[in-house]
């Protein structure tokens, strides 16, 4: 599922309020993988220009307490002979290894990852703030894998045990943080070993599985020491007092009644060895601010307007005056909505803008070539044995390329040099000219897939997956992109229909891969036209959703535009929420199926907010008058 809004109702995994990250926790049952994507700004370029007003200041200078610090992000570039915590996981890596190595059921491999992570966070609503908090924490995984290459505790559905995860000391004290990784690598032993046997007597009385592929593939060992980046401080003062004065804009307008901005920082360091010799270290460091508002129409549907920015730093951010622009126009595009009419049912032809079609092929195609779904059977798998054959329109080509770091002026959130196993990201062609090539794997091999092309990832705590990164769509035949609503028009009129219908923006969505249930995905738009074929406006509509199946869709891609448009963000699924591009041109469908979106029927707020008492009555107010039927709930 694809969510800008709050966290809410959608999740696979719960995640805190309004950390828009992607939230999957109800479509677990349902097998759903989702994306979170974030609208990048223009702003966010290579060269992070200052923002007016905004001072921020060298670690080495004085900072305020609690401010979000480099020292997670620490290393000595110089192989990390200074770093006290790889040291002590290199040591404690070694003993391990050599004492489980001595019992009977011995580990073929092991691996730590301490991921270390400070973070800010301020949440303004209405000129104050609400939220002032810094923190830091410190995890550790132990990954450790009994049996063989070909069969081990990882197998099928046990794959959950090859993973225990644990809090670690914030200090850099070796005995403290020595004795956590003991203690965790002990927990772990004792659930991978049983694993291991449950896995063995269910190979013997089950039957036999279709793909008889290795539990894990056999990779060259790496070093890499990431360059730690030159330490920035968030200068606090400066940017709550922003907050505060973006917030306040909300208050100019009664009919939203959920406004708030929110600024996250955060200097992270994942540090990972292995039982094979690798050792990998990678600072980073991320910041993000997210514009929320919602609105209620008068039946009782929600409205909801989120614009996201990101970039390295919050001098990357744009500046104060074009913020204070895109509140305007959230609060312009929620009064728009109110009054737009619910979208009747359609199929026929439709237009997806390039940031629509990205969060489209990232949702409907990019998840079903993560390589896992083609093994695990319980899995829908439906490309797994279309290797070879033609699955988009000839003119369209796919690659998932962690290595590019940005497209025009705009960073790729899902940029890495190596994935969660410590395997080299690589740059992988999935389909070329509309023939499927490959899939993206991790270390678990498939048939005729055996080794990881770098795209093993996964949160802390959890067992990595091939997943995707930056998924890149190209076309050999494109249209200027200004002639593409006329094309849509064309296609129209050929049908015979009065209208196509354009989608400029997106909310959300999710796609159902398992075999037990529908291969169906749904697609939550935000902003969405009727382009008439007569002449008239195009007319603004509320309340549909994108439906269909994968298969079926994909064949109906007629035109794409010559420009490219990127989204980024947080992607959930089976391994957790990772970092994610999906770039994409404009795209014609020939047909596209759309519903009318359930929604609640809760009133809209009876009393006036405060400050607004005198003005004349709202539309909210005048349906909930004593004897009106309209907002009632049935």
């Amino acid at each position: 599922m694809i969510n800008f809004g709050p966290a809410k109702k959608y999740g696979r995994r719960s995640v805190e309020a309004k950390d828009v990250l992607c939230l999957v926790s109800r479509m677990a049952a349902y097998a759903a993988v989702c994306t979170q994507l974030i609208v990048a700004p223009a702003g966010w370029a290579a060269a992070e220009p200052s923002s007016e007003g905004r001072n921020d200041v060298p670690a080495s200078a004085d900072a305020k307490a609690g401010s979000a610090s480099a020292s997670a992000a620490g290393v000595d570039p110089k192989k990390g002979a200074n770093d006290p915590v790889l040291k002590v996981m290199q040591a404690e890596l070694a003993r391990a290894n050599s004492e489980l190595g001595k019992t009977d059921q011995a580990p073929y491999y092991l691996s730590y990852t301490v991921y270390d992570q400070d973070y800010v966070v301020l949440v303004g609503a209405y000129g104050s703030l609400l939220t002032d908090a810094a923190a830091r924490r410190r995890q550790a995984d132990v990954t450790m894998r009994v049996g063989t290459h070909a069969l081990d505790n990882t197998h099928g559905q046990s794959r959950a045990s090859g993973v225990t995860s644990g809090a670690l000391p914030l200090s850099d004290d070796q005995d403290a943080i020595g004795r956590v990784l003991w203690e965790l690598t002990d927990r772990e032993y004792k659930r991978a070993v049983p694993s291991l046997m449950n896995v063995r007597t269910n190979t013997a009385v089950r039957a036999e599985e279709e793909d008889k592929s290795p539990d894990f593939s056999k990779e060259a060992s790496a070093t890499h020491i990431g360059e730690a980046k030159v330490p920035v401080t968030l200068d606090r003062a400066t940017w709550e007092g922003e907050i505060k004065r973006l917030s306040a804009i909300f208050r100019k307008y009664p009919d939203v009644y959920f406004g708030s901005v929110m600024l996250q920082v955060q200097n992270s360091n994942a540090r990972m060895v292995n039982s094979e010799g690798t050792t990998v270290v990678t600072p980073s460091a991320s910041t993000r601010l997210i514009m929320e508002a919602q609105t209620r129409a008068d039946d009782g549907m929600e409205l909801l307007r989120v614009e996201t920015f990101q970039a390295p730093t919050a001098k990357g951010l744009p500046a104060e005056s074009e913020l204070s622009a895109k509140i305007e126009k959230m609060a312009a595009d929620l009064k728009a909505l109110r009054a737009a009419p619910v979208a009747e049912p359609y199929d026929g032809p439709a237009l997806l803008s390039g940031r629509a079609a990205a969060v489209f092929f990232h949702e409907v195609l990019g998840h079903r070539l993560e390589g896992h779904r083609q093994r695990d059977e319980e899995e829908g798998q439906t490309f797994t044995k279309m290797v070879g054959q033609e699955v988009l329109p000839k003119f369209l080509s796919v690659t998932d390329d962690p290595t590019t770091k940005q497209i025009g002026d705009v960073k790729l959130s899902g940029s890495y040099d190596f994935d969660n196993e410590g395997t080299p990201a690589q740059k992988v062609d999935v389909i070329e000219n509309g023939v499927l090539k490959n899939f993206l794997m991790s270390r678990m091999p498939i048939k005729n897939f055996g080794v990881s092309n770098g795209h093993g990832r996964n949160q802390p705590g959890l067992m990595p997956t091939g997943r995707q990164g930056n998924l890149i769509v190209t076309s050999s035949q494109t249209i200027p992109e200004k002639e593409m609503r006329q094309k849509l028009i064309d296609e129209v009129k050929k049908q015979g229909k009065p209208y196509g219908l354009y989608f400029d923006d997106i909310q959300g969505g999710f796609t159902l891969t398992t075999r037990s249930l529908p291969q169906a995905f749904q697609v939550l738009p935000v902003i969405v036209y009727k382009v008439y074929v007569d002449g008239r406006p195009d007319e603004l509509v509320r309340g549909v959703d994108i439906v269909g199946t994968p298969l079926a869709a994909l064949t109906r891609i007629v035109a794409a535009g010559d420009q490219q448009h990127v989204f980024n963000g947080i992607c959930g699924a089976e391994s957790g929420s990772v970092p994610v591009a999906a770039v994409a041109p404009a795209i014609i469908f020939s047909e596209m199926e759309v519903q009318k979106r359930a929604h609640a029927h809760e009133r809209p707020p009876i009393l006036p907010p405060p400050g607004f008492e005198d003005a004349a009555p709202s539309v909210a107010a005048q349906s909930v008058a004593p004897g009106a039927g309209a907002g009632a709930r049935p």
